[in-house]
């Protein structure tokens, strides 16, 4: 017997990476509304509460209407937005930090954004296990491909060839810090500094230390030890063991569900580069949610994702 995925928003750009992700998919039957009927409400309602999985794919609010639509107890909810990722009730679609087993059980996941998967996946095992401390005022410098703003920002950068980066979130406050922070266990609102790149996909996530300055901070070769040990036998989430002299995002990255992890340190070992490399559109969005649905489903971590 199949399961039901009824993907809401399915015509943007997480939708549709999604549903090519569960395309040929034996396990699931996809519910799909043509574009007349995804704008009527009583169509959408019925596919909402009709679904075994619902996969939200909307902007916040949207997603919140969406769910407040659901009647029927037994469905179960992925949403791809930020609107429930510190929400109470809802279980953070992070498997390699949170474990399997609570979004195994979880009627209502939240998955996690883009950037905040290099920033928490560099620094949740390391502060949990005392290595770095939780009361320092971090920062994480980041740059993303451009497909992670929307159709909007995908035409910008489509049509002006001139833009060659985008600096935003200026005013501080992005809406990421609140997720960051509270999966991390931050005593302090981390400073967030995000970049756009005139390419399609890909993300680089860079947490500075100054380590001679944090208390009680470990020396760069023990928290590579510690993230490889945290994420030892994962398909998905891998550390390098060497230090290449530059990373690259290129143009022309396939589409891939990875997330790769350096440590960077000095050879005194006073300062660190934590660094996280991934598609956005990959583990850090449609990637995850498949491999929500599938733990949530019953099903091999990795089926149908691209490593």
């Amino acid at each position: 017997m199949t399961a039901r995925v009824f993907i809401d928003g399915a015509a943007g750009t997480t939708g549709l990476e999604i549903a090519d992700r569960l395309a040929g998919r034996r396990e699931f039957t996809l519910v799909v509304l043509d574009d007349e009927r995804r704008k009527d409400e009583v169509a959408r309602a019925e596919a909402l509460n009709q679904a075994d999985f619902v996969i939200l794919c909307l902007p916040d609010e949207a997603a919140r209407e969406a769910v407040a639509m659901i009647a029927n107890d037994s469905v179960r909810v992925i949403d791809a937005s930020s609107a429930h990722r510190t929400a109470i009730g809802w279980t953070y679609g992070f498997p390699e930090v949170i474990g399997r087993k609570a979004i195994a059980e979880a009627r209502r996941v939240s998955n996690p954004g883009c950037y905040p998967t290099g920033f928490i996946a560099l620094l949740a095992p390391l502060v949990s296990a005392g290595l770095l401390p939780g009361g320092w005022p971090y920062i994480c410098h980041a740059v993303s491909g451009y497909s992670g703003g929307g159709k909007s920002l995908i035409a910008r950068f489509e049509s002006d060839a001139d833009i060659a980066y985008r600096a935003y979130g200026l005013r501080m406050g992005h809406k990421h810090v609140a997720e960051m922070q509270k999966h991390v266990g931050l005593a302090h609102v981390p400073v967030f500094a995000p970049a756009v790149v005139p390419a399609h996909r890909g993300m680089i996530v860079e947490v500075p230390l100054p380590l001679a300055a944090m208390p009680n901070a470990a020396a760069p070769e023990v928290l590579r030890a510690a993230l490889a040990d945290a994420y030892l036998g994962s398909p998905i989430v891998t550390v390098r063991q060497d230090a290449p002299d530059e990373l690259l995002l290129r143009r022309s990255m396939a589409p891939v569900d990875t997330l790769e992890l350096s440590v960077f340190g000095s050879r005194d070992g006073t300062q660190a580069r934590l660094v996280a490399v991934l598609d956005n559109l990959g583990k850090g969005a449609s990637g995850a949610a498949v491999q929500n649905l599938n733990i949530m489903a019953g099903l091999p971590n990795t089926a149908g994702l691209r490593l």
